[in-house]
C-alpha cells in the first residue's frame, strides 16, 4: 500500500458537503429529524458535521506541521497567523455580505452595528491557530495535556461562572455575557430568540482541543502506515472517547451549542470511528469509486465552496420575483432560490419534508457541479 490518504480526503470532502446540505433546506419549518440540529442537549447527525470538519483540519495540520518544524518559527507564524486571519476575515465579509439589503422599496446598506461578529469560519480561524501553536510548540505529551487541562478547565468554569440554578442552560451559559461584553448585544446571534452565539469566543475553547485530536489522528495514521494495527487502535480509541463522552454528559451535558467538554470526546470518539470505516473500505478494500470521486471533489475547494454556498442565496436574496400578495394586502416577493423552492419542490410531496430535503439535494448536485469542473481545470482556492 502507498502512503497517500485518500480515505482523509473523502472524509473531509463527505464534511463539506454535509456542511452545505444542513445549512440550506427549502424551508427550515420542515426538515426531516436527522438534518436538524438537537434543541440544546443531545446529538443529532447534523451535529456531528462541524466537529468532524474541526478534526479534518486537526488531520490536514498533521501532514503539513513538518514542514512548519523544518522551516522554523518565522515561517510557522507567518503562515499559520495569516491563515487563520484571512479565514476569520472570510466569515465577517460571509456575515456582512451582500452589504446591501431591501428596506420596503428602497435599497440600503447593510450597516456594521448590525453584522454578528463570530461564526463557522472564525472559529475555524481561531481553533486552527491555537491548536497549530500548541501541537507546534509543545510536544504530544504535553499537548495532550493541555488538550485535558483545557477540557477540565472548561466544566469547572461553566459550573463556577454559571446560573448556579442550571449553569449549562441558554439562559445560564456564562459565555454568553463575555461575547456581550467583548463585542456588544448588535454583533452577537439572536437566533435562539435570546442574544446568544452558538459559536461565541468562549465556547471556541474546547473547540480547538477537536482540532488536536484530529492532528493526533493524523500523525498516528502516517507513523503507524496503512496497517491492521493502527485501524484496530484507532477503533479502540474511538470506542474510549465515545464511552468517556457519553459518561461525562451526565454530569456535563453533550451539548453542541455551548461546545461541551463531553460534546468534544463523543464526537471525536465518532470521527474516528467513521474515519476507520473509510480507511478501512478505501485503503485496504479498495472500495472506492463514483462514491468516493463524489465527495473527494468537494474536499478540494472545501473552504471556497462552503463560501460559495453561504453568499450566493445572500446575492440572489436581492433580486425579487413577484410571488403574489401578502395578507396584509401588500406585494409579496421571494427570490430565484426561493421560488424555485416554492414552485417545483415544495410541490413533490404532501410532505413538505420531502420538497425540502429534495431542494438541499438539487443545491448540493449545483455546487458538486462547480467543484467538478474546478477539479477538471485544475482551479484549487487555497488560503
Amino acid at each position: 500500500m502507498n502512503n497517500r490518504y485518500y480515505s482523509l480526503d473523502v472524509f473531509r470532502g463527505a464534511t463539506v458537503a454535509l456542511m452545505i446540505l444542513v445549512n440550506n433546506p427549502g424551508s427550515w419549518a420542515h426538515i426531516f429529524s436527522p438534518l436538524e440540529h438537537a434543541s440544546w442537549n443531545g446529538c443529532t447527525p447534523t451535529d456531528l458535521v462541524f466537529p468532524f470538519f474541526l478534526f479534518a483540519v486537526g488531520n490536514a495540520l498533521s501532514f503539513v506541521m513538518p514542514k512548519f518544524q523544518r522551516e522554523g518559527d518565522a515561517f510557522f507564524l507567518k503562515k499559520v497567523l495569516k491563515r487563520a486571519a484571512l479565514i476569520f476575515l472570510i466569515g465577517l465579509f460571509l456575515n456582512w455580505s451582500p452589504f446591501i439589503k431591501w428596506d420596503a422599496d428602497h435599497i440600503v446598506f447593510k450597516p456594521w452595528e448590525k453584522v454578528r461578529i463570530m461564526g463557522v469560519l472564525q472559529r475555524i480561524a481561531l481553533c486552527y491557530l491555537f491548536a497549530s501553536i500548541i501541537v507546534y510548540y509543545f510536544k504530544n505529551k504535553a499537548a495532550y495535556y493541555i488538550s485535558c487541562v483545557i477540557l477540565l478547565l472548561y466544566w469547572v468554569l461553566c459550573v463556577l461562572l454559571g446560573n448556579p440554578a442550571d449553569p449549562f442552560s441558554l439562559n445560564g451559559f456564562w459565555g454568553t455575557n463575555v461575547d456581550i461584553n467583548l463585542f456588544g448585544v448588535t454583533h452577537v446571534y439572536k437566533g435562539e430568540g435570546v442574544p446568544f452565539d452558538p459559536e461565541g469566543l468562549v465556547s471556541t475553547i474546547p473547540a480547538i482541543v477537536q482540532v488536536v485530536f484530529g492532528f493526533f489522528t493524523g500523525q498516528y495514521i502516517q507513523q503507524k502506515g496503512k496497517t491492521y494495527e493502527m485501524l484496530s487502535n484507532l477503533f479502540v480509541i474511538s470506542g474510549v472517547l465515545m464511552f468517556t463522552g457519553y459518561c461525562w454528559d451526565m454530569v456535563f451535558p453533550i451539548n453542541k451549542k455551548i461546545w461541551t467538554s463531553s460534546y468534544v470526546l463523543y464526537t471525536t470518539g465518532l470521527a474516528i470511528a467513521v474515519l476507520c470505516i473509510l480507511i478501512y473500505l478505501i485503503e485496504f478494500k479498495e472500495e472506492k469509486g463514483k462514491w468516493s470521486s463524489f465527495f473527494d471533489v468537494f474536499g478540494k475547494n472545501p473552504l471556497f465552496i462552503f463560501v460559495l454556498s453561504g453568499f450566493l442565496p445572500r446575492l440572489l436574496g436581492l433580486i425579487r420575483i413577484n410571488n403574489g400578495i401578502s395578507p396584509d394586502g401588500k406585494p409579496a416577493y421571494t427570490t430565484p432560490f426561493g421560488w424555485f423552492y416554492e414552485h417545483v419542490c415544495k410541490n413533490i410531496s404532501t410532505d413538505l419534508r420531502v420538497g425540502s430535503l429534495a431542494y438541499a439535494l438539487v443545491l448540493i448536485t449545483f455546487y458538486w457541479l462547480i467543484v467538478f469542473w474546478m477539479d477538471k481545470k485544475k482551479l484549487y482556492v487555497k488560503v
